[in-house]
């Protein structure tokens, strides 16, 4: 067995343990937000991955909750010197895209709030295991954006188009029973019981051959792209970067984030 010295990141705490991989997005003092940084460390470490013997990577967040969601300070703040406006924008999607295409199995260990952002890259891991007590929101409407980095397509894919226009235009948020019984997750446990689930079906899986892994993984995915069109998702940060200078999302968004000041 190779062994792969973990990569250091801001954000991000990576491991492995023989064939079992842990990505864990690691400011738990923020909800783990995912700003520009993270967003690059996240295909960062995907590619580190696929570099190293792991057959099954969890992922998951640190603290109470999965991930708030993009980071809001952003939106209020001066644009990242390191990207233009549209490649900003896109650091979602191509994030999205380098998790759903690891080699590794992926299973989101879901606790707490699963935001906007956390929530597409939730349905970018193969398997989602959620605590009871987890809960879901999708607010980028609210926030006078589109949602993007191809959350879109993921979600059609995942839990079908009128669900998805529901979910998303509402900006509601739901908890784990109705992300089960839509088809976002494989499975609902106890809190307690969260990590020993998600331990248990992640040596399960490393225990099988990793080439009919890769086979199965690769051909269910090439069977929805050819479904949901996720390459069209490149457009995405078109739409975002539009939303950022039209009036009446800038005035969605103000109001919004007063709100979440205030409250």
């Amino acid at each position: 067995m190779t062994h792969h010295p973990s990569p250091a990141f801001e954000t991000l705490e990576v491991r492995l343990d023989g064939t079992i991989g842990t990505l864990e997005l690691a400011r738990p003092d923020k909800l783990n937000p995912l700003s520009a940084t993270c967003l690059a460390e996240l295909a960062e470490a995907a590619g580190w991955f696929d570099t190293t013997d792991a057959r099954v990577v969890v992922v998951r967040g640190q603290g109470r909750c999965f991930s708030a969601g993009a980071d809001l300070s952003t939106f209020a703040g001066p644009a990242d010197p390191r990207y233009s406006l549209r490649d900003a924008a896109d650091l979602g999607r191509l994030m999205a895209d380098a998790i759903e295409g690891m080699k590794a199995v992926t299973i989101a260990a879901v606790r707490g709030w699963c935001v906007g952002g956390g929530l597409v890259l939730a349905a970018a891991c193969d398997l989602r295991i959620a605590a009871a007590d987890a809960r879901f929101s999708i607010p980028e409407v609210d926030l006078g954006i589109p949602l993007a980095w191809g959350g879109i397509p993921r979600l059609v894919r995942e839990i079908g188009p009128m669900r998805t226009k529901d979910l998303v235009m509402t900006c509601r948020p739901f908890g784990a029973d109705e992300a089960v019984s839509a088809g976002f997750l494989t499975d609902v446990v106890e809190p307690d019981d969260l990590d020993g689930a998600v331990d248990e079906l992640a040596r399960s899986l490393a225990a099988k051959a990793p080439y009919t892994l890769w086979a199965t993984k690769r051909h269910v995915d090439a069977v929805t792209s050819a479904m949901v069109g996720l390459d069209r998702s490149w457009g995405d940060a078109d739409s975002l970067a539009f939303a950022f200078r039209d009036p009446a999302c800038n005035e969605a968004r103000t109001a919004y984030l007063a709100k979440r000041s205030a409250s």
